[in-house]
């Protein structure tokens, strides 16, 4: 059966349709809303070194002056900050990017006119980084096609995706829909923007989207659009988050021709899948497949290793021994960091949150210990006794389990 999807509609509705609409990015309006969108987002300076506090000082002036550049088409975007983050659960980093904060303005003035474009002939199946829809979306679908009895899947992963997309066929894809000269030189400029790292600035080649752009992921979705009508039109339960999605499938065979057209289609649009990520699973074998934070295996689903190791580093974070808040500022921090994550993970059987509270109280206890001046050895029991569940729970202790068990009753 064909996935529900929409027919693109650029052979149906040229693209000198939305020539004047594509011409508003400058409008006041326009980037107040971005601006906007920006401060409520937060984040660091970028390479010219003025924060979201500064610009919001000045904005209207700042403001004016991005919209005169904008409209005399005298406006350059500057190189991306690069900044080294720690991967979770690794020793390793990866590189994040920070645009300028007059850049993700335009950006998001860019992206306010040009997604709804796109938007209205978007596959279906497609979640990421798109109105109205995020993972939850795609986690239900993908509950609903296990649950259906397709229990073969082909778990894809794309090599640096972002990373390899290639600038001229996905300015072809852009020119499909849009007519606006001035708006495709400023899509190519952000595309050409380089990359600061520390005193060097490495200039942008023919591929890739700039890093952390708040344009990239649309640009990611315009690229890949092509692959989810694809997968639509060959009859393929397709679920897409960005550059992650899997097919699911009712016989081994049917995920193998499925995996030959993705690999085809990857080949001839300049991507790589990766080929130890990228394989073929029967959920019903142990081991499963992993999607957008969640292990799924058998009837059921748990969060993947590398959530459950991004919970303990936060908490890890949290509840160092020689921290010296009171024990009730302690658990009103690590409250928002529990029910963010609980609400993420409330679907999951109840045996995967008792060991996570116990270990988080156990990080609590060793506090109070260090605060007796007592050594940390193991002491369970008498840890135990002294600071019982009660009196963390007394202390406003924000236990998963007892979250869990509301969460079930309200259901």
């Amino acid at each position: 059966m064909v996935s529900p999807h929409r027919q693109p509609s650029a052979a149906r509705q040229p693209a000198k349709h939305h020539q004047k609409q594509a011409g508003n990015v400058w409008q006041p309006s326009n980037l107040q809303r971005a601006w906007e969108k920006v401060r409520r987002n937060g984040g660091s300076p970028g390479v010219d070194g003025i924060s979201i506090e500064r610009f919001d000082k000045d904005r209207q002036n700042r403001l004016l002056a991005v919209k005169e550049q904008l409209k005399n088409q005298r406006y350059e975007p500057k190189p991306v900050k690069r900044v080294w983050i720690q991967k979770p659960g690794s020793r390793d980093k990866r590189p994040l990017g920070v645009p300028c904060v007059t850049d993700r303005v335009v950006q998001g003035a860019l992206r306010q006119v040009i997604e709804p474009i796109f938007e209205r002939d978007f596959a279906e199946h497609s979640y990421g980084f798109r109105p109205q829809r995020g993972c939850k979306d795609a986690l239900r679908r993908v509950d609903q096609m296990l649950k259906s009895g397709k229990s073969w899947v082909v778990d894809a992963d794309l090599k640096s995706s972002f990373d390899t997309i290639a600038h001229e066929r996905l300015m072809e894809q852009v020119t499909r829909k849009i007519a606006n000269g001035r708006v495709l030189e400023l899509i190519r400029s952000y595309l050409k923007t380089g990359v600061m790292d520390g005193l060097k600035h490495y200039e942008a080649g023919e591929e890739g989207t700039p890093q952390g752009a708040v344009i990239s992921p649309l640009l990611a979705n315009i690229y890949l659009d092509p692959l989810d009508h694809l997968m639509a039109l060959e009859g393929y339960e397709m679920v897409r988050y960005a550059d992650d999605f899997v097919i699911l499938c009712d016989t081994q065979e049917e995920a193998q021709d499925a995996l030959a057209h993705i690999q085809q289609w990857v080949e001839s649009s300049g991507l790589k899948l990766h080929p130890e990520k990228t394989r073929i699973v029967n959920v019903n074998q142990p081991g499963g497949f992993d999607f957008l934070g969640y292990t799924f295996c058998k009837a059921s689903k748990w969060p993947r290793k590398k959530s459950l190791q991004k919970f303990k580093d936060n908490i890890r974070a949290g509840t160092r021994r020689n921290d010296g808040r009171s024990m009730k500022d302690i658990l009103a921090s690590l409250k928002r960091k529990q029910r963010g994550w609980f609400n993420y993970f409330k679907h999951c059987p109840k045996h995967v949150f008792r060991p996570l509270d116990e270990w988080t109280r156990r990080r609590l206890r060793s506090i109070l210990r260090r605060r007796l001046g007592k050594d940390n050895r193991s002491l369970g029991i008498i840890n135990h006794e002294r600071w019982p569940n009660d009196y963390f729970q007394q202390l406003g202790f924000y236990s998963l389990v007892a979250a869990r068990a509301q969460a079930m009753s309200l259901r």
